[in-house]
């Protein structure tokens, strides 16, 4: 195992810059993810990692020493693709041990190494199957065990349950998680999917454009964003924002919106009358309790088992509210969400920081 750093990393392609002086620290047996929506850098940095993409300034370090010049194999590094990039005429073991073989380590070291990581991931029984014959799910742990028999440094994925359907990502999901519990290797995960990473990752690295917006553990990322950018990427379904002008004393603030509507929030927030803000409100911290809160006539409802979710017009937009499963929310009737201030985000509207 060891620490990766990134330091001052840029990415360029001509004039076109498209990682700027991204500087990260990775602890050894951290497990970290790189969230952000398409085109942000997030694979262009993971392949920078691994070598697979030349760096045009700044440097890697992977258990302390600076890797710029070193091959992805002299790295010490696994990668787990999207694609599970398996040869189709090779048995699932043979795939497993394929590097192994490669590098020279003896065929006895090899059997054994390949049937741990089979254990580890209920292979035993596939072994002598060729990838024509494994399901989807299948080949991408055999790509998973290819990497571990390696005994890496670092573990680097890719993306690699997009291509899977919903119901088997839960699952992989799942075995990423144990797998990284039994073996604690530092891992860098990529993904678009910010559920995926609220659920695997020890700290999230939220990516905008090639920068980094905010790193920070799950919990930290969901009830303290830094920013708009990042309010509104992590949180499914996502945050509520409406626009709005701060206006009442500092002891009582509100936000005056559209349509005569208002919300008061906690004069802990730091805003200063008239300032031009937009407000956050998560749909699962919306109540169906009577008191203070918002109302509008009910445009949609999505059941989904255990809650609901509820689109309702307010201040001249659509918001959408999570309740319980059993509300009695129907189209064209008035719906009212109980809000309490103190878990009302309010951020600056042209800069677009958390006040």
């Amino acid at each position: 195992m060891a620490s990766v750093g990134l330091r001052h990393l840029v990415k360029s392609y001509g004039a076109l810059q498209v990682v700027h002086d991204v500087s990260l620290t990775v602890d050894d047996g951290e497990f970290i993810a790189l969230v952000g929506p398409s085109g942000c850098g997030k694979s262009t940095l993971l392949r920078m990692i691994a070598g697979l993409e030349d760096i045009t300034d700044g440097e890697v370090v992977i258990g302390g020493k600076v890797v710029n010049a070193l091959t992805p194999r002299e790295r010490n590094i696994a990668m787990v693709f999207q694609s599970y990039a398996l040869y189709p005429h090779m048995t699932v073991a043979e795939n497993m041990g394929f590097n192994l073989k490669l590098a020279g380590v003896a065929k006895p070291e090899i059997t054994s190494r390949v049937n741990e990581a089979a254990r580890m991931l209920a292979l035993e029984d596939l072994l002598d199957r060729k990838p024509s014959q494994l399901s989807g799910g299948q080949r991408q742990r055999v790509a998973m065990g290819r990497a571990i028999v390696r005994d890496p440094a670092v573990f680097l994925f890719d993306e690699p349950l997009s291509n899977l359907d919903a119901k088997l990502r839960v699952a992989m999901r799942t075995e990423i998680k144990s797998l990284h519990q039994k073996v604690g290797t530092t891992s860098i995960y990529v993904t678009h999917d910010q559920i995926e990473a609220m659920t695997l990752a020890d700290r999230i690295v939220v990516l905008n454009a090639g920068r980094i917006e905010q790193v920070g553990t799950p919990m930290q990322l969901y009830r303290t964003p830094a920013n708009l950018f990042v309010a509104g990427f992590i949180g499914s379904p996502a945050m509520n924002l409406i626009e709005g002008t701060i206006d009442g004393d500092n002891d009582m603030p509100v936000v005056r919106l559209a349509e005569g509507a208002a919300i008061t929030i906690s004069p802990e927030r730091k805003v200063k009358r008239g300032q031009s803000v937009k407000i956050g409100l998560r749909p699962e911290h919306m109540t169906t309790a009577a008191g203070d809160g918002i109302s509008g006539e009910t445009l949609l409802v999505e059941p989904t088992g255990a809650q609901t979710h509820v689109l309702f017009r307010f201040a001249g937009q659509q918001i959408t509210a999570v309740v319980d499963g059993d509300h009695p929310a129907r189209h064209g009737t008035p719906f009212h969400a109980g809000i309490d201030r103190n878990l009302v985000y309010v951020f600056d509207r042209d800069s677009g920081v958390a006040l």
